[in-house]
């Protein structure tokens, strides 16, 4: 059992890129492909001596010549100190790598919502933040650790806040968003006012600060946060229109109570969202 089989051409058009795919796969030196629509999947073929590298507990399927390696170290960061702001970014301590050993294979990442699943190239210049569940896998020369972080109180992703991931170093990244994508080229000095929600993926060289709604009617009764994100180009800005926040708050009414509660938050997996 070797590298599957490649499926048939996908249909015109894609999601937005920063960069050419063919150009991605050559700077990677290996093939990937994205199966699948609304709950795609990424398939990445190794060739001996080739590897990969994602969260723990990312992986969907692969094939018998996949080895995997699961450890603190990777994606950049060493010792204590780097593991942990890895893992205050979102990415987890422990780190999975995949090598094929022997023959070439393939192995798969899934998404866990409905979106999209793209490639960035990355090098010299070429640096991005992510929101903190978009990094799906990347090549063994990518780096990835915290990139922003602010509290932005309990209205906002169960209090957490927001955090972004910075992906930096050399290689492709395979990056997660979650509903459809909205790309914007913003010009030197244009302004972007962004829920902090639909934030997911922007240049790291962009001006990027968190900003209060104004007025007290707009903050008491005009949004579900009183926080913009506010990003200022020259720069690339992808939005992604289904924060995994906003889709349990919308679900949350429905969903029986978790026994002794009295709030309006739903029991079960998503009420273990809402809490956290």
């Amino acid at each position: 059992m070797s590298q599957l089989p490649p499926p048939p051409p996908p249909p015109s058009g894609g999601i937005p890129s920063p960069d050419d795919p063919a150009a991605v796969d050559a700077q990677a030196g290996l093939v990937h492909r994205v199966l699948g629509t609304t709950m795609p999947v990424l398939e990445v073929d190794l060739a001996p001596g080739q590897g990969l590298v994602s969260h723990s507990g990312e992986i969907s399927w692969m094939t018998s010549s996949i080895q995997m390696t699961t450890q603190t170290a990777g994606a950049g960061q060493k010792g204590f100190l780097g593991t942990m702001k890895r893992a205050v970014s979102g990415g987890g301590l422990f780190l999975t790598h995949y090598d094929a050993v022997g023959a070439p294979g393939t192995v798969a990442f899934a998404t866990k919502m409905p979106g999209e699943i793209r490639p960035v190239a990355l090098g010299a210049g070429r640096e991005y933040l992510v929101h903190r569940n978009g990094f799906l896998a990347g090549t063994d020369g990518v780096n990835l650790t915290i990139g922003f972080q602010q509290k932005l109180g309990a209205g906002i992703f169960g209090g957490a806040g927001l955090i972004l991931q910075r992906l930096g170093g050399e290689g492709t990244a395979w990056i997660e968003l979650s509903g459809e994508l909205v790309e914007y080229h913003l010009a030197e000095g244009e302004n972007l006012r962004v829920h902090p929600g639909h934030v997911g993926l922007f240049d790291a060289s962009m001006r990027f600060e968190i900003q209060m709604v104004k007025g007290v009617k707009n903050m008491l009764f005009g949004a579900e946060s009183i926080f913009f994100a506010s990003l200022t180009g020259p720069g690339m800005v992808w939005l992604q229109t289904l924060p995994i926040a906003n889709l349990a708050h919308a679900l949350a009414p429905y969903l029986p109570a978790s026994e002794g509660s009295t709030g309006g938050n739903g029991g079960g997996i998503l009420g273990s969202m809402l809490n956290s």
